[in-house]
């Protein structure tokens, strides 16, 4: 397949207007597909009191000694493109390579999709929860130096303009790797704070968990896992993104699948700064050595317009019970909503096309890794 080729305009009809139609469609397409479906209930409703859950669907031979996993809504909001990215998928599906199977993994953070959060319903941040809570956390004394700038305690233009100053004046001197790090790098002191990373594991990183015992995903020769993610790079521009240890053997199979566009964080060469509790670090925990992980992330406006819409979240869920149909709440709302999913149709099919092209290469990967008795050589 060509990346220039064009979507039919049908084909975007993938993408859903909220969590539940997400839903709908993803178990449609997977009974369509003659996908083995499962499904992990979430404690909690909706806004609109609608059932939560993460939702699998399982294709091919369940002793296949090759699995891509593709995963989506670990934050939540940024499920509208993994969902549809799955349901294309489903939508085209046709017979997989001998010795390889496919695990779509939707809504692992079901809570955060439907409530238009980037978060869990604790507030964490699941992509900065996989550590152990036995040990001492991560500092960000960045964070720590910004956090009220970075979730004020009113959003009145007063303020916002003092918060803005104190932003740009840590941005000037500490320059730009080191602001967006201690913005974003991840923090476990402020709970209602931007970044999170909680203080145990999480409904969805447990499920993550469950998910990989009940699929056996360590016992297989080769698993390759999309996570796929928005918000920021350039506008519709998919990053292949790998944060497994620099020289690693992770690193140099994903390079050789997915080529030298591959990007990574320790190195300085990716729009994502190096993090901490990547939920990239606790599938390789528990899968081991058989693992080729990368993020897929979508580009779409200016990371000071991401900050600027998280803050106005957290600030909201910071006040208690949101009521969903006050004008701000949709404000709010629909402002994060955008950010994470422009749902142009130019952005659309550029994330189908782009999204299409890895898929491909992880099931070629996965073929050669068959071949070679599970050993892919870059």
């Amino acid at each position: 397949m060509s990346e220039i080729e064009t979507i039919p305009v049908a084909d975007l009809g993938c993408f859903s207007s909220d969590y539940g139609r997400a839903r709908q469609a993803f178990l449609a397409a997977a009974e369509q597909a003659g996908a083995t479906l499962s499904s992990y209930a979430h404690p909690l409703p909706g806004p609109q009191t609608e059932v939560l859950a993460t939702d699998v669907a399982w294709l091919g031979a369940s002793d296949a000694p090759t699995v891509l996993v593709l995963l989506s809504a670990t934050h939540g909001v940024e499920g509208f493109c993994g969902s549809a990215v799955q349901v294309d998928f489903l939508n085209h599906f046709k017979p997989l390579p001998e010795g390889v199977a496919v695990l779509l993994v939707h809504a692992i953070n079901p809570y955060g999709f439907a409530w238009l959060r980037r978060v869990t319903e604790d507030g964490v941040d699941l992509n900065r929860n996989y550590l152990d809570f036995a040990h001492l956390l991560p500092l960000n004394e960045g964070y720590d130096a910004l956090a009220d700038a970075i979730v004020p305690a009113s959003l009145d233009d007063e303020t916002l303009r003092e918060c803005d100053a104190k932003l740009a004046a840590y941005l000037d001197q500490h320059g730009r790797e080191a602001y967006e790090r201690a913005l974003s790098g991840g923090q476990y002191d402020y709970p209602d704070g931007l970044f999170y990373g909680g203080s145990g594991p999480t409904w969805s990183r447990l499920t993550s968990e469950r998910i990989i015992a009940a699929f056996q995903l360590s016992q297989r020769q080769r698993v390759a896992l999309i996570d796929l993610h928005t918000g920021i790079g350039p506008f519709g521009y998919g990053e292949a993104i790998c944060d497994h240890p620099p020289g690693s053997a992770g690193v140099a199979i994903a390079r050789h699948w997915y080529g030298d566009r591959l990007t990574e964080p320790a190195l300085g060469t990716s729009v994502s700064v190096a993090k901490h509790g990547l939920s990239d670090y606790g599938w390789m925990h528990l899968i081991g050595e058989p693992l080729v992980f990368i993020a897929l992330e979508f580009g779409t406006y200016p990371f000071e317009n991401m900050m600027k819409v998280l803050r106005a979240d957290h600030w909201l869920h910071a006040q208690g019970n949101v009521d969903w149909q006050a004008a701000q709440s949709r404000a709010i709302k629909a402002a994060i909503r955008n950010h994470f999913y422009p749902a142009t149709p130019e952005w659309q099919e550029m994330v189908l096309m782009r999204s299409r092209h890895c898929i491909r290469q992880a099931i070629e990967g996965l073929q050669e890794a068959d071949r070679d008795d599970g050993l892919s050589r870059p």
